[in-house]
């Protein structure tokens, strides 16, 4: 029996072109020392929440507020200090959706999906708003100054479409003051 090999011409197609440029993740590299001052902030940080695995999250929590996301040596630390397996660890991390594995900007903006602001144009407001970042939702931009998310509802419905800057809301926006609050 004789087997035929199609190959697909690919000269003759154009690449898709991204609206927003693709993202690879950020990969911070730290050094030897930086390490052990980490280390040392994470004992502590586990100490001064009794050093006991139900404190697990409180630990999660305060680590993630000294770094702002969860750094994979820190939660190596997190795991050896309380004596659990790193599996463990890991698995809090990922069933708390507050809890980040990847560095995130010194400013959050949070854009509003749910019915209430989709329908008041949320969906253009965030358009407007990866395009000004050069970002897509749920990364962060190369200088680490900015993450940009979408969440489901903010409950604030009557004032949508929403945006949280910094943890401040911002509402019955477009995408011309939704991208005022950026610039400020």
């Amino acid at each position: 029996m004789k087997h035929e090999v199609l190959e697909k011409d690919v000269t003759t197609e154009d690449p898709p072109t991204p609206s927003v440029r693709e993202k690879k993740p950020v990969e911070e590299k730290i050094g030897f020392f930086d390490s052990i001052k980490r280390s040392r902030k994470v004992k502590k940080i586990v100490k001064n929440n009794g050093g006991h695995r139900s404190a697990l999250i409180h630990i999660l929590q305060d680590v993630q507020q000294e770094y702002n996301y969860l750094p994979r040596d820190t939660l190596e630390d997190i795991s050896y200090e309380l004596k659990m397996p790193l599996s463990q660890v890991y698995s809090a991390v990922a069933f708390y959706e507050n809890f980040h594995l990847e560095p995130r900007g010194k400013h959050i903006v949070s854009v509003c999906l749910g019915t209430a602001c989709h329908v008041r144009g949320a969906q253009r407001i965030l358009e407007g708003l990866k395009n000004q970042l050069k970002i897509n939702e749920g990364e962060t931009t190369d200088d680490l100054e900015f993450t940009l998310e979408r969440v489901n509802c903010l409950g604030a419905c009557a004032m949508g479409p929403m945006v949280v800057y910094d943890g401040k809301y911002h509402g019955n926006l477009d995408t011309r003051k939704a991208g005022k609050i950026i610039k400020s």
